[in-house]
């Protein structure tokens, strides 16, 4: 029997999605609304910054240092703390990084100090990665006839989380102050928790491979599969394009003829619902047609929504329309991209989406520095011009779909 068990324990190994099964209703959604919740954790100060200023009587512009710090924790926990997905039982990892979320956002909310608060920032940032643990769990556990659409709807509620985080965070701060943003982040954050003890199922993990090599893995993986080379390439250049839009964009409303302010930034944030919600479509799309056609539909469209950015500059209608087709677009490039990089190697998913998501965000990074830019060398213009290129470029690094070859996977020891 102890030989039978091993043989098992070694073909479930080397084949992960021979354990796979059809996840229901009930758990797909709360994987998407705890995954949303999760990363909604490292927006939710960008709202209340000029309460912080007040509050704290600080020098104009330098409370800008929190969400800067909750950003640099949270590419330290998708580079760190996400791939140990493949390393440890994921539902134990999944539980312990939310109670350690918990006890940072309470942190923060008791924050006596300025510096304390600046820490606990931190610290969010870093815990607030387990939704990166959840999207690869989620893969992990579908049929691989379902998996675009499983992963579009969790990648859904991310998108959701983080389009209205501003929105949940403005209101309560402006009604009772920002600590009880934290408070409420807290508590739904404990709900999610004990939700997830009842309902996620335990995954062993699919590697032995210890820390240091586990994380100099990420490498390997990148060196040895070129679709992984393009579609993150690919979600980079789309990614920067998407940022350098969305950092302009407050600065574009300033000037006439909107004369907008930052509730209106808010509410054509809202837009990217709708985004959010395709975006199971373009999964299901995916796993019919194959993921190559819907990035490439998805890039081509985002170039389209900078052209009408670009040509009908002063309409807000136009804004409207743009941001409609460019979230649509980049979320359904995104699912389809994820798609192709979970297909890779299932016993590595959670260091495949360590790289897919650390180079994403660098992506974001590189698009609000060049977009900001280009803004102030050109203005708006300049911002489309900046956009359509760097989209555009997609053609040059995504080959035709080519059969994944099953004897190439390989277990990364």
């Amino acid at each position: 029997m102890r030989v039978a068990a091993n043989c098992m324990s070694a073909d479930m190994r080397t084949n992960p999605d021979a354990r796979s099964e059809h996840l229901s209703t009930v758990l797909v959604r709360l994987l998407a609304v705890g995954a949303g919740a999760a990363v909604a954790n490292s927006y939710y100060n960008q709202a209340f910054l000029g309460h912080l200023t007040a509050d704290f009587g600080l020098v104009a512009g330098s409370a800008a240092i929190i969400p800067v710090l909750t950003q640099a924790g949270n590419a330290t926990g998708v580079l760190f703390l996400a791939p140990l997905g493949d390393r440890l039982e994921r539902k134990s990892l999944i539980l312990i990084t939310v109670a350690a979320l918990v006890v940072a956002l309470i942190g923060a909310a008791l924050s006596p100090g300025f510096v304390w608060l600046a820490v606990a920032s931190l610290a969010v940032g870093l815990f607030a990665t387990v939704a990166q643990q959840l999207v690869p769990l989620a893969v992990h556990l579908a049929s691989p006839a379902e998996r675009g659409r499983i992963l579009g709807k969790v990648t859904g509620g991310i998108l959701i989380g983080i389009l209205l985080a501003r929105t949940v965070s403005g209101t309560i701060s402006d009604l009772w102050g920002w600590p009880f943003v934290f408070w409420f982040a807290a508590a739904l954050m404990i709900a999610i928790g004990l939700a997830l003890t009842l309902w996620l199922p335990r995954v062993q993990p699919t590697t032995d491979l210890s820390y240091p090599r586990l994380i100099g893995s990420l490498w390997t993986l990148v060196r040895t599969h070129r679709v992984l080379r393009q579609a993150v390439t690919v979600q980079f250049l789309i990614f920067a394009a998407f940022i350098g839009f969305w950092s302009n964009l407050a600065l574009l409303l300033l000037e006439p003829p909107y004369h907008l302010g930052g509730t209106a930034v808010g509410l054509l944030a809202l837009v990217g619902v709708a985004g959010a919600l395709a975006a199971p479509i373009a999964g299901a799309f995916a796993d019919r047609r194959g993921p190559h056609v819907v990035v490439s539909v998805g890039a081509g469209l985002v170039v389209i929504a900078f052209a009408i950015f670009g040509f009908w500059q002063g309409s807000l209608v136009a804004l409207v329309i743009g941001i409609l087709v460019m979230d649509l677009a980049v979320q359904s490039s995104q699912v389809a991209n994820q798609a192709r990089v979970y297909a890779l190697d299932p016993t590595a998913r959670s260091r495949l989406n360590t790289v897919f998501m650390a180079t994403m965000l660098l992506g974001g990074a590189v698009g609000a520095g060049v977009g900001g830019a280009a803004y102030a060398a050109w203005g708006w213009t300049g911002t489309c011009v900046f956009g359509a290129i760097s989209a555009g470029w997609r053609s040059c690094y995504l080959d035709a779909p080519t059969p994944i070859d099953q004897s190439q996977r390989r277990v990364y020891e």
